[in-house]
């Protein structure tokens, strides 16, 4: 019967009956056949990775959703959560301003490129990391309060309420299902330029914080980041899974803490790592002017425009009694594992870390508590201003006062407001997982 159907009825069919028991709901079935029919008009390569974007709320194992419904806290569900009123994908499309018709495009198109770039296959495997909360879809803002004080980095921003940053266009859950995070693209201010930044209402002393997002900010002036952080910092621990400035094109993690925190070396092969250490061995703040412990990724794709350009991908960041260790995958090459919602760390499939900190010089439970995960972008400030005139970075090859012609950040922060038009997050998921043997 499937040689007389097109490839695009083939896969539709195929999807339905893969569908767990119980998931054949009529929502789900129109909401499929819609997806097929948009993916039938497109090039045959990207027809993989649109259904997984179809599909992505229904990826997960029978027995992960069980444990959803053990009185799990999932941010995927209707309701609102505490300090939320649950911003849905009408927040920015139904805004007549012109920030959220230019956002609400850029979030459309780069999702149509993450398709071209291909995917890994989904498969499900056992593991004790159960998923308790995900924020992906309609629901996506569910279970996040929007920041509102002064940027703690010193930078040109103000960051805006949820109801602010609907009405603005700069956060809301497009076409296809992604979450949009932007930043007011008005030229010649004469006030800081408007932003989000967002936190998780959930906290966790251990787990797996999961993103798979297709854009993140980029451009001279931008500072982009997405962390898990404790209270009274850094006496509960910071842990940058996705961070940089400017053009670069290769990410930095980094841990801040408090004092006692130290890796035991600066060379690579000692640590079991991909990256290079590029921040020393002491990991207190206080002791190193807010430096940390950094590690620079050797993917020149894993951060900023050549990030977005290659299709996005997928970090793993992971906080339990072995200590913290991050994991990037393009587009592509995710994981079948993590990209079914089983992630299992000791799986060979998931490689080498980025980087990671022992808990031999770091003992995670006096150096980390009570996470939160947080994106925010935001301009100039301590990092991105500080380095303005530098070059010599991956990406970096010529200094943003050279390639601008502005001589400070803040400067052109304040006039350029035409050239943030790529300073958006769009993230397909945000998951959570606790250690459940």
């Amino acid at each position: 019967m499937f040689r007389s159907l097109p490839i695009h009825l083939v896969l539709f069919l195929l999807e339905l009956t893969s569908l767990p028991r119980g998931i054949h709901s009529s929502n789900i079935i129109s909401r499929t056949i819609h997806s097929t029919h948009q993916i039938a008009s497109r090039h045959t390569k990207v027809i993989a990775r649109d259904l997984r974007l179809a599909f992505g709320a229904v990826l997960v194992s029978e027995a992960t959703q069980q444990s959803l419904n053990n009185n799990r806290t999932v941010y995927c569900k209707s309701s609102a959560a505490p300090g939320s009123s649950g911003l849905g994908s009408s927040g920015g499309q139904g805004s007549s301003s012109s920030g959220s018709s230019e956002s609400s495009s850029q979030g459309t198109s780069t999702s149509t490129k993450s398709a071209a770039a291909g995917s890994s296959t989904a498969s499900a495997v056992s593991t004790p990391w159960k998923l308790v909360e995900a924020h992906n879809g309609s629901d996506f803002f569910q279970g996040w309060s929007f920041f509102t004080g002064s940027d703690p980095t010193h930078g040109v921003v103000d960051y805006l309420d949820e109801n602010d940053a609907s009405s603005a266009g700069l956060a809301y859950v497009n076409s296809a299902g992604n979450a949009v995070m932007a930043v007011d693209t008005t030229n010649n201010l004469t006030g800081n330029r408007k932003s989000v930044r967002i936190t998780t209402n959930s906290q966790y002393s251990q787990g797996i914080w999961i993103l798979d997002a297709l854009h993140m900010p980029t451009g001279c002036g931008t500072w982009p980041a997405f962390w898990t952080n404790g209270p009274n910092w850094p006496a509960g621990g910071e842990i940058d899974i996705v961070e940089g400035v400017n053009d670069y094109t290769n990410n930095q993690a980094t841990i801040h803490t408090n004092p006692g925190c130290t890796i035991s070396s600066s060379n690579s092969t000692v640590l079991g790592i991909s990256g290079t250490v590029v921040g020393g061995t002491n990991c207190a703040a206080a002791e190193t002017g807010n430096q940390g412990c950094g590690v620079r990724s050797s993917s020149d794709v894993s951060f900023g425009a050549a990030f977005n350009n290659n299709g996005g991908g997928v970090y793993a960041s992971k906080l339990d009694d072995t200590g913290v260790s991050i994991h990037f995958w393009p587009t592509g090459q995710v994981p079948s594992d993590v990209l079914a919602g089983t992630p299992n760390p000791s799986l060979t499939a998931w490689g080498t870390p980025l980087a990671q900190w022992s808990s031999s010089g770091c003992n995670p439970s006096t150096f980390f508590s009570d996470h939160s995960a947080i994106f925010d972008t935001t301009f100039c400030g301590d990092w991105a201003g500080d380095v303005w005139s530098a070059s010599g970075i991956p990406g970096q090859e010529q200094s943003c006062a050279q390639r601008t012609g502005y001589s400070t950040c803040e400067a052109f922060v304040m006039a350029e407001g035409s050239a943030f038009t790529q300073a958006y997050w769009e993230v397909e998921s945000v998951k959570i997982y606790q250690y459940q043997p």
